[in-house]
């Protein structure tokens, strides 16, 4: 994959979090995730006491959707071009888009712990996992995985439709670290982005069998 960083200062003030003036935390982590990771954000909605700030109030999903209105930040952005966009959208979550470079697999936090655990023992290949606020954990993988995951199930013999895995592919988003989520909490990083996991994350079947066989005892 291709993208650029911008000059080595910029990389610098990335990488160690340094913020110049008027730059919040979540400026820096579209930074990171455009300029080191070659993700693309988008600013998402917050939630205060069960409302949007969308502003609609018929919405189905307060806190966890992208703003309508708000461009994307396209991968390769600089730290002064995110800056320069996400100045628009004081507030805003940082959300990425699911589909393009990554797929998700999504599975209940604490069977997605204990996943993480055993994936690593086995010195399997991994990329960046996240846990949200409301107890789910999101295995970052290679995008088109969703598509295939039902395929890649029935051929393991984890054909249980009961089974708590689910797979995200295009046309879904993410809230990010250290976006609040639907007004619950922050996003937090079980194993963070690093360069090879982040541009080129695992196939989905090299994962898959440890977090069904996880979130099926998880249940018992």
């Amino acid at each position: 994959m291709g993208f650029t960083i911008g000059s080595s200062r910029t990389m610098r003030d990335i990488r160690t979090g340094t913020r110049r003036r008027g730059r919040s935390s979540e400026c820096t982590a579209v930074a990171e995730y455009t300029g080191l990771w070659g993700w693309d954000v988008v600013p998402g909605a917050r939630a205060a006491a069960g409302a949007c700030s969308c502003g609609r109030t018929d919405c189905t999903a307060p806190g966890a959707h992208p703003l309508d209105f708000a461009p994307t930040i396209r991968a390769g952005a600089t730290l002064d071009e995110a800056t320069g966009t996400w100045a628009g959208f004081p507030g805003a979550a940082v959300m990425l888009p699911v589909g393009r470079a990554f797929d998700v697999i999504e599975v209940a936090e604490a069977a997605g712990r204990r996943a993480l655990v055993r994936l690593e023992r086995m010195g399997l290949p991994l990329g960046p996992v996240a846990a949200t606020p409301d107890g789910r954990a999101h295995f970052f993988v290679s995008p088109g995985s969703a598509a295939e995951l039902p395929r890649l199930l029935y051929r393991m013999g984890w054909d249980d439709t009961s089974l708590d895995l689910h797979g995200l592919g295009r046309g879904t988003f993410v809230t990010a670290p250290p976006s609040d989520r639907a007004g619950l909490g922050p996003v937090r990083w079980l194993r963070a982005p690093a360069l090879d996991s982040a541009t080129n994350p695992p196939q989905a079947r090299l994962l898959l069998g440890t977090l069904a066989y996880v979130a099926h005892r998880s249940r018992v």
